[in-house]
């Protein structure tokens, strides 16, 4: 598998796809312990038994064909600069879904993505610094596209962009798009 017209330099260039796997910002700190991580590694899995959010609560996806994927980029940046870091990914996303698909969808502050009131994806945004120097970020994103099963805990909260708007969304598509223009805005820092 492939990401589509892909235009990195770094970012998703190591690119990993699991169809299950506990979470993506799991597996790329574990690839941070063990030293066996590149600049702009990708992880993206199908399933994610135990997806993590903000807060260290779960983000849960029990069906396949969503978007959850974490990256690890190195930045090496005073920590000012990447204030708001997180709500600009969010701008991106949502940015991305009008330009795809003209759909319009909404941020509520500081991470989530959201329509109707109801929360159709996250962004955990992580990272290491020393002194006041960030050394790299790990960015986990879940999107929750074409799920249409919500159990009844979230069932009132939580929603799909296939169930909102009745879309197929191509996941590589988007991710690819994301890849692009986040990238081409951390050079530009």
């Amino acid at each position: 598998m492939e990401l589509p017209n892909l235009k990195t330099v770094n970012l998703a260039r190591d690119f990993s796809h699991y169809q299950n796997l506990d979470s993506t910002q799991a597996e790329i700190f574990r690839r941070i312990e063990s030293s066996n991580i590149k600049n702009g590694s990708l992880v993206l899995a199908d399933l994610q038994t135990l997806g993590v959010g903000t807060h260290g609560r779960k983000w849960l996806i029990e069906e396949t064909g969503n978007i959850t994927f974490s990256f690890y980029y190195e930045v090496n940046c005073n920590a000012e600069k990447l204030e708001g870091l997180t709500t600009d990914i969010a701008k991106i996303i949502v940015d991305i879904f009008k330009k795809l698909y003209n759909i319009e969808l909404n941020i509520k502050l500081p991470n989530d993505i959201v329509y109707n009131g109801k929360k159709i994806g996250g962004i955990l945004t992580q990272s290491k610094s020393y002194e006041n120097t960030i050394k790299y970020l790990v960015i986990g994103i879940g999107i929750d596209t074409n799920g249409t099963k919500f159990n009844d805990e979230i069932k009132e909260i939580a929603s799909s962009i296939k169930n909102e708007f009745n879309i197929d969304v191509d996941n590589l598509k988007v991710i690819s798009e994301f890849c692009n223009i986040f990238e081409e805005k951390l050079l530009n820092l």
